[in-house]
């Protein structure tokens, strides 16, 4: 991390709440963790920098293929915008391409540049398909995210178990029943049957 204006300034806000919680920022323990603390807020926050394009880059091909075709269990690490604790989970997305497909890695790529900054799951399930469609304009595009909120389980209901589901259908997986049941039943397959 390069210690630019703004990163001291990261660094003196984290250390200002150190002490406003009540510890000594001084402390052995505590002395490097303003710049930890700035370090990884960049790099949770790094998805501001990014768009789907820029990470898609030239990874788009012509290919006459019309069937369904999906990515599972992508892992997502987020921030809550509410409370600035994490959430975390899987994304499964899928497509039927309109005479163009996206190299598998790039749909990894795309969660990770909206999943990393401050987000609601909901807009976020919404970025992932908006993006994929403006990029690739599929006849179809579903997203699904399941996730964990350690805003509900650390502090609030405290809630352990409670995962949080959010869906974002386009084209074909919103009008055609038969598309979206079968986007769902893989979406939410487990492996084991």
């Amino acid at each position: 991390m390069s210690n630019t204006t703004g990163d001291k300034e990261l660094e003196e806000l984290i250390r200002r709440q150190l002490e406003l919680i009540g510890e000594d920022p001084a402390r052995e323990g505590l002395v490097r963790t303003p710049a930890r603390v700035a370090a990884s807020l960049k790099f949770l926050t790094q998805g501001y920098d990014g768009d789907a394009r820029s990470v898609i880059g030239d990874a788009i091909f012509e290919e006459k293929h019309d069937n369904m075709i999906m990515v599972r269990d992508i892992e997502l690490y987020s921030m809550c915008e509410h409370h600035m604790l994490p959430f975390f989970g899987k994304a499964h997305i899928a497509y039927i391409p309109n005479g163009k497909i996206v190299g598998l890695s790039k749909l990894p790529r795309i969660v990770d540049v909206f999943s990393r900054r401050l987000q609601v799951q909901e807009r976020l399930t919404d970025q992932i398909a908006e993006a994929i469609c403006s990029v690739l304009n599929p006849t179809g595009c579903g997203v699904v995210i399941e996730a964990l909120h350690l805003c509900m389980m650390m502090r609030g209901v405290q809630k352990q178990n409670s995962r949080t589901i959010t869906s974002a259908l386009r084209g074909s997986f919103l009008k055609d029943p038969k598309t979206r049941d079968e986007f769902l039943r893989l979406a939410h397959h487990n492996g084991n049957s």
